[in-house]
């Protein structure tokens, strides 16, 4: 069995394509095709059932593709750790974060990271602070930036708090709010919001807030996509919270201070398993020394 028929059979997984799983690994289809039959062959067992119009794993697919996955991982590992040996850092680095980050450019370090380590490969996953959490915990990412409230803190992980700041409001420039300089959350509770989804870190700051001041709120509109929930707010639809560092970039649309506002803590957090090296990499660009 060798390392290539499972990136194969990974890529054929992940693309539900044979043809497009060549084109992400660099063969011609049939090379591919080749290798995983004969790895079918090897184990006694179809990995996929194949059809004119789909493909898709086998039982004894969805057995072997975990296990793929270990093995290049650890193979992948392995190479690292003997780069790093000769002073050659890469591997994998895979980093995730919230859209509202704002303590770290992270567009810039990872640019910085790549400039010094143009052999590491570097992914990045846009998420929720509690998805990406978990993400850590179970080792599919190395490195994550999250915002939670001031009151909770990263469990099950390494973590390292970056900044606490206030959050603000934000509206539309025709809201009649927008003459004003300063909001409390009564004030504020008697609007529409837009906000992200309950029970979701990035809105719990917020519903701890109201909750803890006695009043309630509405929330109209939940979104995942903080785009997407900023421009809901420039079209009049309701007002938002935000972290002041984040909104200030925000082209037209009015922030607030907020009195009483809640506050929000930025973490940047990594597994508590030995690091791979470009993680060691990363997180030393950052200022943090291994652990």
């Amino acid at each position: 069995m060798e390392l290539q028929q499972m990136r194969y059979v990974i890529a054929v997984a992940e693309m539900s394509s044979f043809t497009k799983a060549a084109q992400r690994c660099l063969v011609v289809q049939s090379a591919l095709s080749h290798q995983i039959a004969r790895l079918e062959k090897e184990l006694g067992a179809r990995l996929f059932e194949r059809t004119s119009r789909r493909v898709r794993l086998t039982p004894a697919g969805a057995a072997f593709l975990p296990a793929a996955r270990q093995c290049l991982d650890a193979a992948e590992r392995a190479a690292a750790e003997v780069a790093a040996a000769v002073g050659e850092v890469r591997g994998r680095l895979a980093v995730g974060l919230i859209p509202s980050v704002a303590a770290v450019d992270v567009p810039a370090v990872l640019r910085e990271f790549h400039q010094r380590h143009p052999k590491a490969r570097i992914s990045l996953t846009v998420g929720a602070s509690d998805e990406l959490a978990e993400q850590v915990r179970q080792g599919d990412i190395e490195v994550a930036f999250l915002g939670i409230p001031v009151t909770a803190h990263p469990r099950g992980v390494m973590a390292r708090k970056l900044a606490e700041e206030r959050l603000v409001a934000v509206v539309s420039p025709d809201h009649p709010l927008a003459d004003e300089t300063s909001v409390d959350l009564r004030r504020l509770s008697s609007e529409v919001f837009v906000d992200l989804p309950a029970k979701t870190a990035g809105r719990a700051q917020s519903d701890l807030a109201f909750t803890a001041a006695g009043l309630t709120r509405e929330v109209a509109f939940e979104v995942t996509n903080a785009d997407y929930l900023t421009r809901l707010v420039g079209a009049g639809l309701g007002v938002t919270l935000l972290p002041p560092t984040y909104a200030e970039g925000l082209a037209g649309l009015t922030t607030l201070e907020v009195t009483d506002a809640p506050a929000r803590a930025e973490y940047v957090i990594w597994g508590r398993e030995s690091r791979a090296p470009a993680a060691n990499a990363f997180l030393e660009l950052l200022g943090i020394e291994e652990e």
